[in-house]
């Protein structure tokens, strides 16, 4: 058995020698490794030697396999090696080729708008206050001068989570947070910027969701004359110097006095400006003061709400709120030229 041994040895070093390919290893491997290759069948008979034998023909039989492994490894590495240099060799890329020139991205005009404003605020004296969408109703309703049966309500028909949890249907609930945060203190001015939520149909100008801008002014001896300075100043910084507001008596169960606010503004193919609503405001309601840690009788404040959608409207030349929510990049991709 060791003269075979032996013999298959040298049989198998040659004949792994004259190997082209792997296709051939791996058959020569199963030849003399396999469950039925020669090592294999000559191991069988090691049930006839005796004790002595056995230890010796067994290390014999290691060797065996382990030089055939060994020259089978070494070949197998040789291929892959070279398999590998014939890939870089066909799949080479020339990094000397000009690339592929990226679309270029845009902020979104939205996004844009809403960033234009808070920094028309910023420089102001504002600074920027955030709340949670998901809002009580006693911030989003009560707190504001809306309590539960208030017919008022019918006007912000919300998404409710609960009986006491809803979409917030403006960011005025973020005025009331800022104000308790506050505890009495001023003064306060903060612009609350975020998306809010109604069950309003989509159509043109309508959206079930939408981004607004409310600010919040408190201190003493402040006046109307001091909000009205406020938004024509803001929206000469947006739309230009020569742009005019006007305010019209409304009514808000938060502000009392209320106003919606007109801006100038001029229609293709007009000869002359003409008025368009852009946002209510007003002075902040006693109630609503004290609800929220203010004495009424030291304390006066102004707050408004714009709508950003609307203000983009307006500054693009937009027809359609829904285009802004579209994703459609024949509309975006304009942004990205300006």
């Amino acid at each position: 058995m060791r003269e075979r041994l032996e013999q298959l040895k040298a049989e198998a070093l040659e004949h792994l020698k004259s190997v082209a390919d792997a296709k051939q290893l791996d058959e020569l491997r199963v030849k003399y490794q396999g469950k039925k290759g020669k090592l294999t069948e000559i191991l069988r008979g090691m049930g006839g030697l005796s004790a002595e034998e056995r230890p010796v023909i067994g290390q014999l039989a290691n060797d065996v396999r382990d030089a055939i492994d060994s020259a089978i490894g070494a070949h197998n590495e040789r291929f892959e090696r070279e398999e590998t240099e014939r890939r870089l060799a066909s799949e080479t890329i020339d990094v000397t080729l000009p690339g592929r020139k990226l679309p270029r991205g845009a902020v979104h005009p939205l996004t844009r708008v809403v960033e234009e404003i808070e920094q028309i605020f910023i420089g102001m004296g504002y600074r920027i206050a955030e709340g949670p969408e998901v809002e009580t109703d006693y911030h989003n309703f009560e707190a504001l001068n809306l309590p539960k049966d208030h017919p008022a309500r019918d006007m912000q028909d919300s998404f409710y989570i609960t009986e006491e949890l809803l979409m917030r249907t403006q960011t005025s609930p973020v005025q009331v947070r800022t104000m308790e945060a506050m505890s009495g203190e001023v003064p306060v001015k903060v612009i609350c910027p975020g998306k809010v939520y109604r069950r309003d149909d989509d159509d043109a100008t309508h959206s079930f969701q939408f981004n607004q801008i409310e600010g919040l002014v408190i201190g003493k001896n402040i006046r109307m004359s001091d909000l009205k300075g406020t938004l024509l100043h803001f929206m000469q910084e947006l739309f230009g110097s020569d742009t005019q507001i006007r305010m019209r008596p409304s009514f808000f169960p938060f502000t009392e006095p209320s106003a919606e606010v007109d801006v100038t503004y001029k229609k293709k193919g007009a000869t002359e400006p003409g008025w368009l609503e852009v946002l209510g405001c007003g002075m902040v309601h006693p109630r609503v003061l004290e609800m929220s840690g203010y004495d009424p009788e030291q304390y006066s404040g102004f707050a408004f709400g714009i709508g950003v959608e609307r203000i983009a409207m307006l500054k693009y030349g937009v027809d359609d709120i829904r285009h802004f929510y579209n994703n459609d990049e024949r509309f975006l991709e304009q942004f990205a030229r300006q």
